[in-house]
């Protein structure tokens, strides 16, 4: 069954040619949507998707990094939210006209045809959702599963405005902890103080590592890390004793094409600092950790129904598909506080 209220044809973002530069790396090609609807299996729906969520991650994939294996052509992009317009034969969980979100490559799309098992239902069909997917569901399950979190620690979360950070600034807030946030301004810090920090440092005014030696000799419980290079470095030095250090990313890397044979750059780690200390340093890999997926989801969208976690939102000037490039290098450049996203039709920044 699909909706007839579809346009002829659809556009989606194409890798041709790999590489870190997203629109050196990829094509935006036109679809016809009956021939699309024409590969709908009996298990697969469609989604008209009306936002796209951008990640620090969309040019490592289009750069070939996660499937060394996968060459071009191929589709890209990881997140979306839009409406289902159409199902397959046998499809029971889902229905035209339902709120539906995905979180799988290929999502740069105008229109999806995707397994219904992949398919995540949502409230609504609202930019406030993405931020629970890739970044929230990456802060929820890497503080829980490899940062072993309690309360009454300390937590140091890096790039802390961003997508993923201004959620683990709020999951440790609110889970009884002492949090430190880095970011790049005035305005993110005021915001990340409003979103629960303890300490806020401005990474462009002041010395991250010296900051956090002075005001915490005992060294940092959990640290969320998604930079890398010297921020890594500073983080590692500043470890407590059975302190544990959580690399989600590594964005200072990420623009180098050179970097290909390592995958994110080539950050080394000191054992010895380790050692001292008995402390960990554990990399995160989101898909890594699906069975977690469903009770995450439900309970950071119960926070925020109770209002306990907010789920920043940054639009800018961002409207249809073809905004997404531009997108991609406004968060490259740091200039986001939130998640970006890409709505098919302007509207203003949000919060949920």
């Amino acid at each position: 069954m699909a909706s007839s209220a579809l346009p002829e044809t659809f556009r989606k973002y194409v890798v041709h040619q790999l590489s870190t530069d997203f629109v050196k790396a990829t094509k935006l090609e036109v679809v016809k949507t009956a021939d699309a609807l024409a590969t709908l299996g009996p298990h697969d729906v469609a989604i008209r998707h009306r936002y796209w969520a951008i990640n620090a991650s969309d040019i490592n994939y289009t750069a070939g990094r996660y499937d060394p294996t996968k060459k071009p052509p191929f589709d890209t992009g990881f997140e979306a939210v839009g409406e289902v317009v159409a199902v397959g034969s046998a499809v029971k969980r889902l229905r035209v006209g339902q709120a539906a979100a995905v979180m799988t490559y290929g999502a740069f799309t105008e229109l999806q045809i995707i397994d219904e098992r992949a398919v995540i239902p949502v409230p609504a069909v609202r930019s406030e959702v993405l931020p629970l997917l890739v970044s929230g569901l990456t802060s929820y399950l890497a503080l829980k599963e490899c940062g072993h979190m309690t309360s009454g620690e300390t937590v140091l979360v890096t790039a802390a405005a961003g997508g993923a950070g201004q959620i683990a600034v709020q999951l440790a807030k609110q889970a009884g902890n002492h949090v430190i946030g880095t970011c790049s301004s005035d305005e993110k810090a005021a915001v990340l103080k409003k979103l629960g920090c303890d300490r806020v440092i401005n990474y462009k005014t002041e010395n991250v590592k010296k900051v956090l030696k002075s005001e915490y000799p005992k060294g940092i419980d959990i640290i969320f890390e998604s930079v890398g290079g010297k921020m890594l470095q500073d983080c590692v030095s500043c470890l407590a004793v059975k302190g544990r250090l959580i690399i989600i990313g590594a964005i200072s890397n990420y623009n180098d094409d050179g970097a290909k044979a390592t995958g994110f750059g080539s950050d080394a780690v000191s054992t010895v600092a380790l050692l001292n200390r008995s402390a960990t340093v554990t990399g995160f890999f989101l898909p890594q950790y699906a069975q977690g997926y469903a009770s995450a989801l439900k309970d950071m969208f119960d926070m925020v129904a109770k209002g306990k976690l907010q789920a920043l939102v940054e639009m800018s000037d961002f409207e249809g598909l073809t905004s997404i490039p531009r997108a991609i290098a406004y968060l490259h450049e740091g200039k986001n506080i939130g998640k970006v996203v890409v709505p098919f039709q302007a509207k203003r920044n949000s919060k949920l």
